[in-house]
């Protein structure tokens, strides 16, 4: 059954979806199949449908000053290197892109097992990484550091001296080298991997722009390769080779800083609250991954979104191999 659109995407916004029709689909008719749920930025995405083809419209209904303004750029590269879906329509200044749908099929079902996947994913990653940079929009160091400096005034006195410890250890020991960086997503968690049931693809490029490309295959071995055999595979279908013990131990160290990363993110996506945080004990992963499943849990709740978060400083902490 159709849907209204603009009963869906907010009226100052409306001549500029009617502009992405005209310069997606000419004079062809367009029906709304919908909104599509599961984002994490607050974007409306909406399925559309043209003659028997499905696309996804998404509008950012709600434009923070701090929103990074190369993202359309990134993922009009991304989509050009084959690994974000193909882009028909994108106007950058109100923030309105219409690209392929992506139908997807359940990750676990992925042939292979999740040795495949992360081989898949390496693949994928290199392909980005070895196309055209993205544009420059800062220090990522930088800008955990700045996640670290709200959290601490989220918390008690003292309480992140360990965690400011350890980030300060890894920014000094961590090599750095600007002029090696590349495409990055900088966010391809579980959410933004889709798999069509023949192969994977990277959505929602906010967070997308230059950085060291040890990053993404970091986040991807916290979400997709927890053993160290499976991260293995992955780093080595990234590579192309063996990971050298040098390079596994580098990709140790930014997997802590990318906890941190997370952590700030969702804490502060959890709202500020009334009161400081005063203890960072985080649930196990098998007793929250069993809550979870029981639906005492919603991750869209500030409390779930909490506890995540001291589930990630808690691995920051975790020692290095």
């Amino acid at each position: 059954m159709s849907t209204r659109w603009d009963e869906l995407i907010p009226e100052p916004l409306h001549d500029a979806v009617r502009a992405a029709f005209a310069g997606a689909y000419g004079a062809r008719a367009v029906e709304c199949l919908g909104p599509v749920t599961g984002g994490a930025s607050g974007a409306v995405a909406l399925r559309m449908r043209v003659e028997g083809r499905d696309h996804l419209l998404r509008v950012e209904a709600r434009r923070s000053p701090m929103r990074n303004p190369h993202q359309y750029a990134c993922m009009t590269i991304a989509a050009e290197a084959g690994v974000a879906p193909p882009v028909h329509y994108i106007d950058a200044d109100n923030g309105v892109a219409v690209m392929d749908f992506i139908e997807t099929v359940p990750l676990p079902t992925f042939p292979g097992g999740p040795a495949a996947l992360g081989a898949a994913l390496g693949q994928l990653t290199a392909r980005l990484q070895g196309g055209p940079p993205f544009p420059v929009l800062g220090d990522w160091r930088a800008i955990v550091g700045r996640l670290l400096a709200m959290l601490e005034g989220r918390c008690a006195p003292g309480l992140l001296a360990r965690h400011r410890e350890t980030y300060e250890q890894l920014y000094a020991t961590l090599p750095w080298d600007s002029a090696c960086h590349v495409a990055s997503h900088n966010d391809p968690n579980a959410r933004n991997v889709l798999y069509d049931g023949t192969r994977l693809w990277l959505v929602d490029w906010e967070t997308a722009y230059r950085n060291d490309p040890r990053v993404d295959v970091a986040i991807m071995a916290d979400n997709f390769a927890q053993t160290p055999g499976l991260a293995d595979e992955l780093m080595r279908a990234w590579l192309g080779r063996l990971a050298s013990p040098e390079e596994r131990h580098h990709i140790e160290q930014v997997r802590r800083l990318t906890r941190l990363y997370y952590a700030g993110l969702l804490i502060a996506l959890a709202g500020a609250g009334a009161e400081p945080l005063e203890d960072l004990t985080p649930p196990t992963p098998e007793e929250f991954g069993a809550r979870l499943a029981r639906g005492e849990l919603s991750e869209k709740d500030p409390a779930t979104l909490v506890m995540i978060g001291k589930m990630c400083l808690a691995g920051l902490l975790e020692p290095l191999p």
